[in-house]
């Protein structure tokens, strides 16, 4: 009997690469074939391919309060889909420049929420849509003072109207588990924390 939880594919035959639609994101078309578990190939397949910027999402923290700063702003992505589209978020931006994801957390930091972080803290990186965006999340925890947060942010120029608020941790993760916080990035990091929480307050306070 074959081994197949043994047998870990690695070949991937692209026979054409075409592009339906180029702006600020592009949709590919892609034909190819990869190889099997069972071995051999497969046939000739084709997938859509949303090609996008990879993103770094930041959980803003306070281990003195033991408070996360969270920001809130219109989804189109979630209209239709929930009774409320304006979703409860980390802080997070795009890679569409040549910086490294620190940069860009510190810089979304400042623009979105007002804040300056001391420290990152390197949660994980995943994949939030693999079977059909390039997608790459770089996902942080940021340290900062979360006393006088909040108000209004976000650029004009970007038509971000952003709201920023303090939730003692407690209460964001039962926003997790009530549903209210439903995004990915967000539900993963407040997890995490919630897995790595004294490990971060001790050497981080």
């Amino acid at each position: 009997m074959t081994d197949f939880a043994n047998a870990t594919p690695t070949i991937v035959d692209i026979v054409r690469r075409e592009n339906c639609y180029k702006g600020f994101y592009k949709l590919d078309r892609v034909h190819l074939r990869h190889e099997l578990f069972a071995g051999g190939m497969s046939r000739e397949i084709s997938r859509e391919l949303f090609v996008r910027h990879d993103a770094v999402c930041v959980l803003p923290y306070d281990p003195q309060r033991d408070e996360v700063v969270l920001i809130e702003q219109f989804r189109v992505g979630a209209l239709g889909k929930t009774d409320n589209p304006w979703l409860i978020e980390l802080v997070a931006g795009l890679i569409d420049k040549d910086e490294i994801p620190e940069e860009v957390a510190h810089r979304e930091a400042q623009e979105e929420a007002g804040l300056v972080f001391t420290a990152l803290w390197p949660m994980l990186n995943y994949f939030p849509s693999p079977g059909g965006s390039t997608e790459y999340v770089h996902l942080y925890l940021g340290r900062c003072n979360s006393a006088g947060a909040g108000g209004l942010h976000g650029l004009v120029e970007e038509a971000e109207d952003i709201r920023v608020t303090v939730w003692d941790f407690e209460d964001a993760l039962q926003a997790v588990r009530d549903g209210r916080i439903s995004n990915a990035a967000s539900i993963i990091a407040l997890q995490w924390l919630a897995l790595n929480r004294v490990e971060v307050r001790g050497l981080w306070s």
